[in-house]
């Protein structure tokens, strides 16, 4: 049994995001131990204004997050596609909680940091307006780049998978519930 984290990096309360993630979430807690989190309920400020220049406090929403990413083993990313990249919140998200000493640590001497997230994985599920196709080969598929290489795997979480679902803007009914049907079984 993994203990699994399913985040909604949807900032809009409704979603197809939202939907998948609490599709995923229903289908893996048959075998597996499940929390599920939606970007759009958390009260946090996504502004890092002073870099890591300062010790800004977190707020309880940040704080609980952090206790979810300690507790996890699995991370599962269910994210749309906004100009490319990750939604601002979401990316303030990540500012804002994987921080020095608590995701990663700098020693004296070391190019490298010390990945305090080690050992976990991720999955990530990508919603988008073009085809998936198209933000893979001709735009390089920016967010699996970016999650994978330079904010998961810079903190220690290795990504098994990622899945492109789009596009969502001129989907039909039949069309969503036939990726709902895939999130299940990629859940399973």
């Amino acid at each position: 049994m993994t203990r699994t984290l399913v985040l909604n990096a949807n900032p809009k309360p409704q979603s197809l995001c939202r939907a998948m993630a609490e599709r995923y979430a229903a289908a893996a807690a048959a075998r597996h131990e499940v929390q599920l989190l939606h970007l759009s309920d958390l009260d946090f400020e996504p502004n890092l204004a002073q870099g890591y220049d300062s010790d800004s406090s977190l707020e309880p929403d940040l704080q609980a997050f952090q206790v979810q990413l300690q507790w996890m083993e699995h991370l599962v990313i269910v994210t749309p596609v906004w100009w490319g990249g990750v939604p601002a919140r979401f990316k303030g998200l990540l500012d804002r909680t994987l921080l020095p000493d608590f995701a990663f640590r700098y020693d004296a001497g070391k190019t490298w940091p010390e990945q305090l997230l080690r050992g976990r994985s991720s999955e990530l599920i990508v919603t988008l307006d073009t085809p998936a196709w198209w933000y893979r080969w001709a735009q390089g598929r920016p967010i699996h780049t970016q999650l994978q290489r330079t904010v998961l795997g810079f903190v220690g979480i290795r990504n098994r998978r990622t899945r492109y679902f789009g596009p969502v803007i001129k989907s039909d009914l039949a069309t969503r519930q036939r990726w709902l049907r895939t999130v299940d079984q990629l859940a399973a």
